[in-house]
């Protein structure tokens, strides 16, 4: 099968290439690779598969809003890559393992998957926050990973191997407000996930990393009950920093796991308004 001979050799070539540029003609890291990103139309994931695609992956990008995605899969277009969009709402289980189908049976391999997309609850505390919101915030940042990455890891180990990403928090390691209570919650889960993957297959050439970042400016801020103004999204770490490090766990040699990558900002910055306003949010006296 075509499709599993070019996953073969890129994974045997990988670690005898070096950082170049495809659209010169040159092979990238990512050259013969297919990966999944979801999440992709802003932040972290725009960043990763713009980062990607300089590499020569073969990328399917998905999210809710296909408006972004379709952006993005311009830009990498015009640039000699190849991408395409699909509409994906990841609180759907069965959306998201539909996605890892899809791609598998159009390309025939996924040799990396990216987990970025992410949803966080308005309401923060555990005194206040409702079960929808609750169930929510789980569905996408738990059962969609879990239903996407199982839908390929199969795949992968029939190809010899893959590298499975998922963005998880700093909220997974230190809870509380800041996060919020479901947030923090789902984000412990899905590294726990990964952990698990790579407990169990990674002598089946699986390897699973995840990355536990601090405050990043992304369109997630927005959904915090105090929307952080510029003067505080200026001390954050930005999408590109995190998209590097995604970049860099699926370009290692396949002999090589990087299991988990905490990251926070250089600069602290006053969080005590965000914390005061966090805990008020959902209660009665809002």
């Amino acid at each position: 099968m075509a499709g599993r001979a070019g996953s073969k050799l890129s994974r045997t070539r990988q670690h005898e290439v070096t950082r170049t540029d495809w659209k010169h003609g040159t092979m990238g890291q990512l050259e013969g690779q297919v990966a999944i990103i979801t999440g992709a139309g802003t932040g972290i994931g725009r960043e990763a598969a713009l980062m990607f695609a300089d590499q020569g992956a073969k990328l399917v990008l998905a999210g809710r809003r296909i408006e972004p995605l379709n952006e993005v899969v311009a830009i990498i277009e015009a640039k000699g890559g190849s991408a395409v969009a699909k509409s994906v709402d990841l609180e759907d289980g069965d959306a998201a393992a539909a996605l890892g189908t899809w791609t598998i049976a159009e390309f025939g391999q996924v040799d990396v998957l990216v987990n970025n997309a992410g949803h966080s609850s308005h309401v923060r505390s555990i005194q206040y926050v409702g079960p929808e919101e609750w169930a929510s915030v789980f569905k996408v940042n738990v059962e969609g990973v879990y239903r996407l990455t199982q839908s390929v890891v199969g795949s992968m180990i029939e190809n010899g191997g893959g590298t499975v990403v998922t963005i998880s928090s700093y909220a997974a390691l230190h809870p509380g407000l800041l996060g919020g209570a479901a947030y923090s919650a789902a984000k412990s889960a899905s590294y726990n996930m990964m952990r698990g993957i790579n407990a169990e297959l990674n002598a089946k050439g699986i390897r699973a990393s995840t990355i536990l970042p601090a405050e990043v400016d992304t369109p997630i801020l927005n959904n915090r009950p105090h929307n952080p103004d510029a003067d505080a999204r200026a001390t954050m770490m930005m999408p590109e920093d995190v998209a590097a490090a995604i970049l860099l766990c699926a370009t290692l040699p396949g002999r090589t796991v990087i299991e988990e990558i905490v990251m926070s900002p250089t600069q602290p910055r006053d969080r005590s308004i965000d914390m005061e306003v966090a805990a008020k949010a959902g209660s009665p006296n809002e």
